[in-house]
């Protein structure tokens, strides 16, 4: 099977995107070929659709997740194609949101900021014994814990006593977080795609970490520049009357010139 693909490099999150048109059911074990390509270095795929009328481009998760910085970097993807330049809004639909998310682009500068999910819920949970604070984005949830060493061992704890149950999820993490240095560490399962990955970078985890720093905080806007292993991503909240209100991520993209691979 020759399938058309690009590389895309947002903050260092590695996406791979199949611009070729493949059937949903084939997009989980075609993911777990692709993503053994050493060549491209890749944490997660994402599949070109057709983009309904009004919409600026379509975009599907191989498991069917949603990705912020997959998001914003598909954003960047169709602005090239179309032959865009300076600073652009496109608005994309996207696994893992009922509405369309809208992406802001400065072309030129290589940057792009995301519409990000609101919580649906909040609330300080523990695995291994260990306090931290869940924040619930919809498909996907991070479970965002302080001063412990980052290992599969504790995350492995966070899925049997926090994930198991939450059987509506299409993905879920846990963000390490180091205070002391500023650095978040990102360890990310997607069950469809079988995959579990130390993110480059992660977009949603990035905006959990900085709500579940500001919950209690008084009303307004907070951001904060998060430095991942593999880049920085920019997460900002709006607060108001106790709750947010708007979130996004941003941060710089690459990406590469389509190539064709067999698989």
């Amino acid at each position: 099977m020759k399938l058309d693909v690009v590389r895309a490099n947002p903050a260092g999150n590695i996406t791979l995107y199949v611009l070729t048109p493949v059937a949903k059911e084939e997009r989980g074990p075609l993911a777990e070929k692709l993503l053994a390509m050493g060549e491209f270095a890749a944490e997660q795929v994402g599949y070109r659709c057709e983009a309904e009328d009004g919409l600026d481009g379509h975009m599907e998760m191989a498991g069917g997740e949603f990705c912020g910085n997959a998001t914003r970097a598909y954003g960047m993807l169709t602005a090239l194609e179309k032959g865009l330049s300076g600073k652009q809004h496109l608005t994309l639909r996207v696994s893992g949101c009922e509405e369309p998310v809208g992406v802001d682009l400065d072309v030129e500068a290589g940057t792009a900021r995301a519409q990000m999910p609101l919580p649906r819920f909040v609330r300080p949970e523990s695995a291994g014994g260990v306090q931290g604070i869940l924040v619930h984005l919809g498909g996907i949830a991070h479970f965002v814990v302080s001063g412990v060493k980052p290992s599969v061992e504790f995350f492995e704890e966070a899925e049997k006593e926090i994930f198991a149950p939450m059987t509506e999820l299409d993905a879920y993490g846990v963000m390490f977080r180091d205070q002391a240095s500023g650095k978040l560490t990102p360890l990310v399962k997607v069950p469809a795609a079988n995959s579990l990955y130390w993110e480059g970078s992660c977009g949603s985890g990035s905006l959990a970490t900085v709500i579940a720093e500001t919950e209690g905080c008084p009303d307004g806007n907070y951001a904060k520049d998060l430095l991942q292993p593999a880049g920085t991503v920019r997460a900002e909240v709006v607060r108001m009357d106790g709750k947010v209100t708007q979130a996004f991520i941003g941060g710089d993209v690459i990406i590469d010139r389509p190539v064709e691979v067999e698989v």
